[in-house]
């Protein structure tokens, strides 16, 4: 089943299937896959909202998501982080990119990507909006990561990323950000229009950035997107929350 086979690549949920599974059906499901893992994410949240402060329910929740991924995108964003920062041409920017270790500016931007994530989590005024806010924060974060793939050249031709990104034609990226929308305007209603703009600005401005430094989009660079993606929506979240409450609690 391709939404399993996303949730394998996705995960660290052990999860066995009985044929190997296809790159080109899988790219699609990768936003609803994400909706589960927020699911999972901010039921911990609202689950904690009357045992502990919401900071405390937040900071665990966020955690929990660490274990589900094993920081797969965080990763993606340090790599990033450390290549486009201390490279200074394109050769050196992609050996930075394939070595396994973390230097200063990657160390620097996961911890500021966790930190920005349960903050604007833990601002939150209720157990509902913790819930919706994680399922559409890592929704709307393949969403961003599924439209790059799609519309953006290869910057390297080796890897799991670069195999990926092959397998995500316009159409199979269409199918993805369109379900994913879905989900997410399901969960949060008419919020779904500034998410989505969150989104596609989050993409807009790593797929450009990737572009003038590499020559492209790699899985780094997606999941990079992706944890942009996710930081922008809770924080657009945190703002909304203030004006106007969820349609549905």
């Amino acid at each position: 089943m391709p939404l399993l086979a996303a949730l394998q690549f996705l995960t660290r949920v052990p999860i066995r299937l009985r044929r190997e599974p296809s790159l080109s059906r899988t790219v699609a499901w990768f936003p609803l896959a994400g909706a589960l893992i927020g699911a999972a994410i901010g039921g911990v949240a609202a689950g904690l909202w009357e045992l502990t402060p919401p900071l405390v329910a937040a900071a665990v929740a966020v955690a929990v998501g660490l274990l589900i991924t094993g920081a797969f995108h965080e990763d993606g964003l340090g790599d990033i982080a450390d290549a486009f920062g201390g490279g200074w041409t394109v050769e050196r920017r992609l050996e930075i990119l394939k070595d396994s270790r973390h230097g200063t500016y990657g160390v620097a931007a996961m911890c500021a990507s966790i930190v920005v994530r349960i903050v604007a989590l833990g601002s939150l005024p209720g157990p509902a909006a913790m819930f919706a806010a994680a399922l559409a924060a890592h929704t709307m974060g393949r969403v961003a990561a599924v439209g790059l793939a799609g519309s953006m050249r290869l910057a390297t031709h080796t890897g799991l990323g670069a195999d990926y990104g092959r397998s995500t034609t316009p159409l199979r990226a269409t199918i993805g950000v369109a379900s994913g929308l879905a989900v997410t305007a399901l969960a949060t209603g008419w919020w779904v229009a500034p998410l989505a703009g969150a989104a596609l600005a989050a993409a807009a401005a790593t797929g450009l950035l990737a572009r003038r430094k590499i020559g492209g989009i790699s899985g780094d660079v997606l999941g990079a997107a992706e944890q942009v993606a996710e930081c922008l929506t809770l924080v657009v979240i945190s703002g909304l929350a203030l004006h106007q409450g969820l349609y549905w609690p």
